[in-house]
This record gives C-alpha cells, structure tokens and sequence, in this order.
C-alpha cells in the first residue's frame, strides 16, 4: 500500500474504531457493581500441569460456570522457575460474599467430586494454590 491510499484510508478507521469503543464502554460500565476477580495460581506437582490443563478444559470450566464462577482468562508461563508445572487463572464473582458460596457449591458439586477424583486417581496434581481477590480501579482498560 502506498503513502497515498494510506492516508485516505485513515477516516475510514474513525467508522469502525467508535463503534468498538462504545462496544468496549457499555461492557466495562455493565460489570456489576462489588464484582471481584480472583487471580489464581496453582503449583503442580511434577510432571502434573497436562493432567491438570485436561481437567479444567475438559471439565473444571464448565463445573465453575455453573456455579457462578466466571471464566476470565488462563496461562501457563514461559520462563523457568514455573514453566511446565503451573497454571495462572483469572476468574470473577458478583461479590466476594458470592465467592464463598460459589465455591462452597462447586466443592459440594458431585461431578466435580467424581472428575477429582478420577483425574487424581494417580496421585494429587496440585502441590499448592494462592488465591488473590482484587477489584478493577477506575482507570483500568474493559476485561
């Protein structure tokens, strides 16, 4: 493309970049007011992440959802010291009262109790987790 076409193609951004950003403005205004995000990290055991990454793709995600535990996003990292046994995951609840409950209710869950179970029959996957609740400040960008 050249310099010409570039710069007559630079109004036809202003069409599509409002629309969005009015689009990312109504979700980041829609989030329920108390909303909490839990920021999770899990430490596997060795030789235990895949087990691990099978059990929330297959079925944790969906068990959570159930329960009003919202999926937000989920990584593994790159670089050593936790490359290959750990798992990073943000999620969000309604309220942090709602987190209690909403994880009370997936312990209780019998599938969750069966899936547990099952993928563990090997041995425990997780060695430790830390858990973090946070709210979103006023000038974080929409999630």
């Amino acid at each position: 493309m050249n310099r010409r076409d570039l710069l007559q193609s630079v109004p036809a951004l202003a069409f599509i970049a409002a629309p969005l950003q009015a689009q990312m403005t109504s979700q980041a205004s829609s989030a329920p007011a108390g909303a909490v995000y839990e920021l999770r990290v899990y430490h596997c055991y060795e030789g235990k992440l895949e087990t691990l990454l099978t059990r929330f793709r297959e079925h944790t995600m969906t068990i959570f959802e159930r329960h009003g535990i919202h999926n937000v996003a989920y990584w593994t990292p790159t670089d050593d010291p936790l490359k290959g046994k750990t798992l990073i995951y943000l999620i969000s609840h309604p309220s942090r009262d709602a987190a209690t409950k909403n994880w009370q209710a997936f312990r209780d869950d019998p599938e969750w109790q069966k899936v547990q179970s099952a993928s563990e029959a090997n041995g425990k996957i997780v060695e430790k987790v830390d858990s973090t609740f946070m709210t979103l400040t006023d000038f974080s960008p929409h999630i």
